[in-house]
């Protein structure tokens, strides 16, 4: 919720703002201190962001409890859409328009609208087939990038209520409180989470490769089916790391934001930053990351990595 400042010393503050509940709020006043502008700008376009997620993750939670009856659709080759999709993604664009109706949005399922050097990317369910098996890990993924940088991150899981947010230079948040990765030294006794290839043009013999190098490294490898949620997951600790290739934009652009800003290293599997444009995403604490790439990098060298897909194309966790 924005509200005006009330203080009373004489400088021009951003707006206070809440992600939705009532010890989550922010008040720069209390510090009486001059903001700038893009600091207010972004703050109102997080709260605009949690509450299109909000909105889309009810739609989802009311579904969910009647998910025998959702219609469902192929996209391709084990990649599905259901009508909750469609209906989550046009409830957040028109969340989106009504305060920013000069921004661009690129989403998963209708594609590219044309605007202004803002824009917003969407996945408004990530782990769609998780949904259609009624397994209860999926979620809503809303990012607003500025000249194509990230700049506000907004992941909510409806089903735990758990709302994970950052804004860029602003730390990262799980509900009330602040995240930070975890302290994990290495690969020794980390748990990380993946996702395994699943079309025919995906490189297997690759991916098991690094795979197998993983499973005899650390103290286990999970795939739960949702690539945002899990880089949500490293930010938050609960994963020491993530790697999964083949990915869509909208599967990583809020993710990758709030993983970095909880203090994680996000990069492409060659080590560069073009992981939005090739798919492939490595994400861990530091020096869980330094043990991750020799792994992984030697078998993505830049040019030459037939892993990865366009930005445009469909999202793997499906």
């Amino acid at each position: 919720m924005l509200a005006s400042c009330e203080g009373t010393h004489g400088v021009e503050c951003a707006p206070r703002f809440s992600l939705g509940t009532a010890n989550d709020r922010y008040d720069p006043c209390s510090v009486h201190v001059a903001v700038p502008i893009r600091q207010v700008y972004m703050q109102g376009a997080l709260n605009i962001a949690v509450r299109a997620a909000r909105a889309a993750g009810d739609i989802i939670a009311r579904y969910y409890d009647r998910v025998d009856t959702v219609k469902v659709a192929n996209k391709g080759p084990n990649d599905f859409v259901t009508e909750v999709d469609a209906m989550c993604e046009r409830s957040i664009i028109d969340t989106v328009k009504k305060s920013y109706p000069d921004h661009a949005i690129r989403a998963e399922e209708s594609g590219s609208h044309s605007g202004n050097e803002y824009e917003w990317i969407i996945d408004p369910l990530d782990g769609t087939l998780n949904f259609i098996h009624g397994v209860p890990h999926f979620c809503v993924s809303i990012a607003l990038f500025a000249n194509s940088k990230p700049e506000v991150g907004v992941i909510y899981d409806p089903m735990k209520q758990e709302l994970f947010v950052a804004n860029r230079g602003g730390g990262a948040r799980l509900d009330d409180k602040r995240i930070r990765v975890s302290s994990r030294g290495g690969l020794k006794n980390a748990l990380l989470g993946t996702g395994f290839p699943f079309r025919e043009t995906d490189n297997i013999d690759r991916y098991m490769g690094i795979f197998k190098d993983f499973a005899g490294r650390t103290a286990g490898i999970r795939r739960p089916g949702a690539a945002a949620l899990d880089l949500a997951y490293v930010a938050c600790g609960r994963f020491d790391g993530f790697f999964e290739f083949g990915l869509s934009a909208w599967d990583m652009a809020a993710g990758a934001l709030i993983a970095r800003e909880a203090g994680a290293i996000v990069a492409d599997a060659d080590g560069s930053e073009n992981f939005l444009s090739s798919g492939n995403i490595v994400a861990a604490p530091p020096k869980v990351y330094r043990e991750m790439h020799p792994i992984i990098g030697p078998r993505f060298q830049r040019g030459k990595s037939t892993a990865g897909r366009t930005t445009a194309g469909p999202s793997k966790e499906s």
